[in-house]
This record gives structure tokens, sequence and C-alpha cells, in this order.
């Protein structure tokens, strides 16, 4: 049985703030006891926050699956950087609204066990695994418009669908693995074996992961370090050479004014919200959702706990995607509404509201969590903060088993991602509608939506749906975090993207 952390304390955000300025003393003293670790001159180090939860793309969800797959495997389809679906390993035409020709493009594309080059057997085999109801693959719903592909030969592939789909390209953002280990079952998720820039070499813990880039050899190594500050001492004492993001503020600050270490920071579209799990009596009370989205104050804690390095944010999507909303208007920061909603709803100081909310054991995340319980006790709600190892707060979420929580969307492309995340069929393992939101009116929109061939109308339907859901709240949006890169200056040629993904160490090289 898993035990969660209890966080009764209700400091206010002044108190945070001086308690973050403390930890930071008693970080840089540490800095001083902690002795150097030898050198490790042969791998790229690379610490993280989480291990990937699986490295079978045909299941992963998690961030860090998400991001270390990406490395391992290819895909038929990517996105530019205004979101637009463009060829990876493939073109394609439309023969008529229902129908899709995919032709393999000349590239390198050899698997990494046998060297055969992916082709139209490996990605039928992958597409039919996923789309199969008994494999349970939470991918499942973005592929199942297709009602069946007929390979032509090893480049050229059709896809026949049920319904049109203009979206249909943007839904084979898919990792493709060899099709004669899936016929035998193969454990991808221990020993993942793809055609991608980089090739797994071996596990040796479970806190530990190495691949090697094919281009040149280079190995790399993928540390799980989950506390933020341990990883920071790692860096500064040369144990590990780099890290993104899941870091506070005031420790990008001290490691910016650190001799040895490059700090990068850019803006990101990575967009984190509060679920509510709607099944709960007290929850499936609009007017209970929409005092607590009153009763944060996206702008106090976006200046002071974040300084900065976040905008709010109301949609899934961000405003410069073509499918975005920006009209939407923001649940601002107004307490006398949120009591008077909470007492509409029939909750006062003599019948308080208690709800718990669940968050991972990264310091920053317990941080938040501590300063939005003091923001809604403000306003008469009681908040039980519970936090959890990733595993088991991951696993919880997708099972249901929360009234609150906090993540984020990484990696956001496709506008699809509403039927992924809000229709009513895409409850897990099917989907990610967590909090088991149902409105049939958008499930019509987002079906019609994806019967829509203008792009413009279509964009059209989207922004409908995103109206339609920030009115009836299945969530509270909050904002969309900055993107930050940290590593030792002996590390040069990493690029950050938009999404947060890791494919900047294409290029990294250590000096």
């Amino acid at each position: 049985m898993f035990a969660w952390q209890n966080i009764p304390i209700k400091p206010g955000l002044k108190t945070l703030m001086h308690r973050g300025i403390l930890v930071s003393a008693l970080f840089a003293v540490s800095l001083l006891l902690l002795a150097c670790s030898p050198k490790d001159n042969d791998s790229i180090r690379f610490a993280l926050q989480s291990m990937p939860v699986t490295l079978d793309p045909r299941f992963s969800t998690d961030a860090a699956g998400s991001r270390i797959n990406r490395l391992l495997y290819q895909r038929l389809v990517g996105f530019d950087d205004n979101f637009q679906a463009i060829p990876e390993l493939a073109e394609w035409q439309q023969l008529d609204s229902q129908h899709y020709r995919f032709v393999l493009i000349e590239a390198d594309r050899q698997f990494h066990h046998d060297g055969h080059q992916l082709n139209t057997h490996d990605v039928t085999a992958t597409f039919e695994y996923i789309k199969d109801p008994a494999n349970a693959s939470p991918h499942q719903t973005t592929l199942a418009v297709i009602s069946r592909i007929k390979i032509i030969d090893e480049k050229t592939l059709d896809f026949y669908l049920s319904e049109p789909d203009v979206l249909f390209p943007t839904r084979l953002d898919i990792a493709i693995l060899p099709a004669n280990l899936i016929a035998l079952d193969h454990n991808f998720h221990d020993n993942p074996i793809g055609s991608g820039e980089f090739k797994f070499v071996r596990k040796p813990s479970p806190t530990r992961l190495q691949l090697q880039r094919l281009s040149d050899k280079q190995y790399f190594e993928f540390t799980h370090v989950p506390n933020p500050t341990t990883r920071v001492l790692k860096l500064v004492n040369d144990e590990i050479d780099m890290m993104q993001n899941d870091i506070s503020p005031e420790l990008v600050t001290y490691l910016d004014k650190h001799k040895g270490i490059n700090v990068e920071r850019s803006r990101g579209s990575n967009f984190t919200y509060i679920g509510f799990n709607l099944q709960s009596n007290t929850l499936s009370n609009l007017l209970v959702r929409q005092a607590l989205a009153y009763g944060l104050n996206k702008a106090e804690i976006i200046k002071f706990l974040f300084q900065g390095s976040a905008r709010p944010a109301n949609t899934i999507l961000t405003d410069d995607h073509w499918a975005g909303n920006s009209a939407l208007r923001d649940y601002e920061y107004n307490p006398e509404l949120a009591r008077k909603l909470l007492n509409d709803a029939g909750y006062d100081d003599t019948r308080p509201l208690e709800l718990s909310y669940k968050t991972s054991s990264d310091p920053f995340r317990i941080r938040l969590a501590t300063v939005i319980q003091s923001q809604l006790e403000a306003i008469g709600v009681l908040v039980d903060i519970r936090s959890y190892d990733w595993g088991t707060f991951y696993g919880d979420i997708k099972l249901g088993r929360f009234q609150l929580y906090s993540l984020s969307w990484v990696g956001t492309k496709s506008p699809d991602i509403f039927r992924h995340v809000f229709h009513s069929s895409a409850v897990p393992p099917k989907g990610a509608n967590r909090g088991r939101y149902i409105n049939h009116q958008v499930d019509n929109l987002i079906e019609a939506a994806a019967l829509e061939s203008d792009a413009a109308a279509q964009a059209q339907f989207y922004q409908q749906i995103q109206s339609i859901i920030h009115d009836d709240l299945p969530y509270i949006p909050l904002w969309y975090e900055d993107h930050v890169y940290l590593s030792r200056d002996t590390i040069s040629g990493y690029s950050m993207s938009v999404d947060g993904s890791y494919d900047g160490l294409k290029t990294v090289v250590k000096r």
C-alpha cells in the first residue's frame, strides 16, 4: 500500500516566499559540503525528474516517455512551427474525403535490431495493434477513424476512413515499431527497438537508461534524480551534464550566477491545469467549479512563485495555434464572487467546502499546491493536499481516484487533443478524459470538426469547442510554463523546442 503525504500547513504566499529564500540560503551552504564525484567522460549525462513509465510508444502517455521515445522511433508525420502537419517519413495525398495515400520517402529508416528498412508492413502492424481494443492502447481513439489499411507495395499504403477527417494526417504522429517483433510479442517496454536517431543500449537499473546516438556513436545516460535540489547539486559538482525543466525559479536564479553553468530560457506551450473529477457529487456542481476558478490568483502565483517564467492560459492551445481561441476571457481573481458562488452552492463558514488535492512529490509542485491551498482557504474552501511519488500519482489520475489534481499537457500540436481529452468516449484507457466530462454538444462539434474540409471553418468548430469547455470548466486553465535548460559549460549545440522535446540531443556535443 502506497503512503501519501498529508500537508496540513496553510501558510500565506509571503511566508512561502521567505521560506524559499531560506531554502536557497541553506542550499548554497550545502554546496560547500558536497564532495565532487569522479567524471564520466564517455557519456553525456542527462538528469530526469521522473523516468519514463514505459518505452513502448503504443502505451506511453507520460512526458518523459514521450520525449525519449521521440529519439528512439520515427513517425510518418511531424509538425512545423505553426503546428501544421508535415512529412517526416512519408508524403501523402487525399484521394477523396475518406481515402488517403501515404508514400514513404527516401530516408535513413533502418530498424536497430536487424537493419531492415522501415516499410509499409511495419506501419500497418503498428497501427493495427493500436486499433485493436483487446490491446487497450491509450492511443486507440486516435486511430479509430481508420476502417481499413491496404498495402500497395513496400513504400505505399492506403488508408480508408469510416468518415471524412481532414485532420487525419495529424493523427499519424505515432511511433512505428518493427512488424516482426510485434508478431513475436516483443517486450518494447524494457527493450525498445525503433529506427530513430538514437538506439537503446541498456537499462542498468530502474533509475538509469542508456542510449547511443547513431550518427557519431555518442553515448547518453538518463538518470532519475527526483529531487530538484539534488539535481542541481549534481550539475554543479559535475555528476551530470545537463537537465531541462522541473526546477524551481529560485534554483534557476542561483545557477544563473554560478560559474561553469549555462542557463537558457524559452517560451513554452506546455499547458498546466487543475483537473476535476466530475463524478464527484460536489464537483459536478458548476457553481463550485466556478468558485474555485475565481478564488485562484494566477497573476500572483506567476509573479512570485514562477518569478514571471509563465504566462496565463485559458485553453490547451496557445493563441498562435491555427485553431486557438484568443477571445476567451480569463477567470480573473475575484474572491467576493467566489464566496457568493459557494454560498449559492450551499457552503458557508458553518458548512465549509472540503476537498482533497493530489499532486506529485516534487517539492516545487508541493509548494505550488500549498499556495493554491492558502488562496482557496481565503474563500472558505479547506483543501487537503496529498502528495505521491510520480508513478502512484499518475496511476491514480488515470483511474479517476481524485477530486482535484494538477498536471500539464506537453507537446500538444493537433486540435484533435479535444477528442482525446474531452470526448465522452475517451475515458481511460480509451483516451485521457480523466475527469469523466460528458457534453454531447462537445462530442457532436468534435465529430463535425473532423468532417469539415475547409481549414478556416474547422478552426471555427474548435474555437466553439473551446468556448463551451471554458464555460463548463471541466478543468481550471492555469498557465503555459516557460522552458529552462541548464548545462555545464562543456556542453554546447543544444536547442530547445516550444513543446519541450529532447530533440536538441540530436545536435548536442560535449567538449
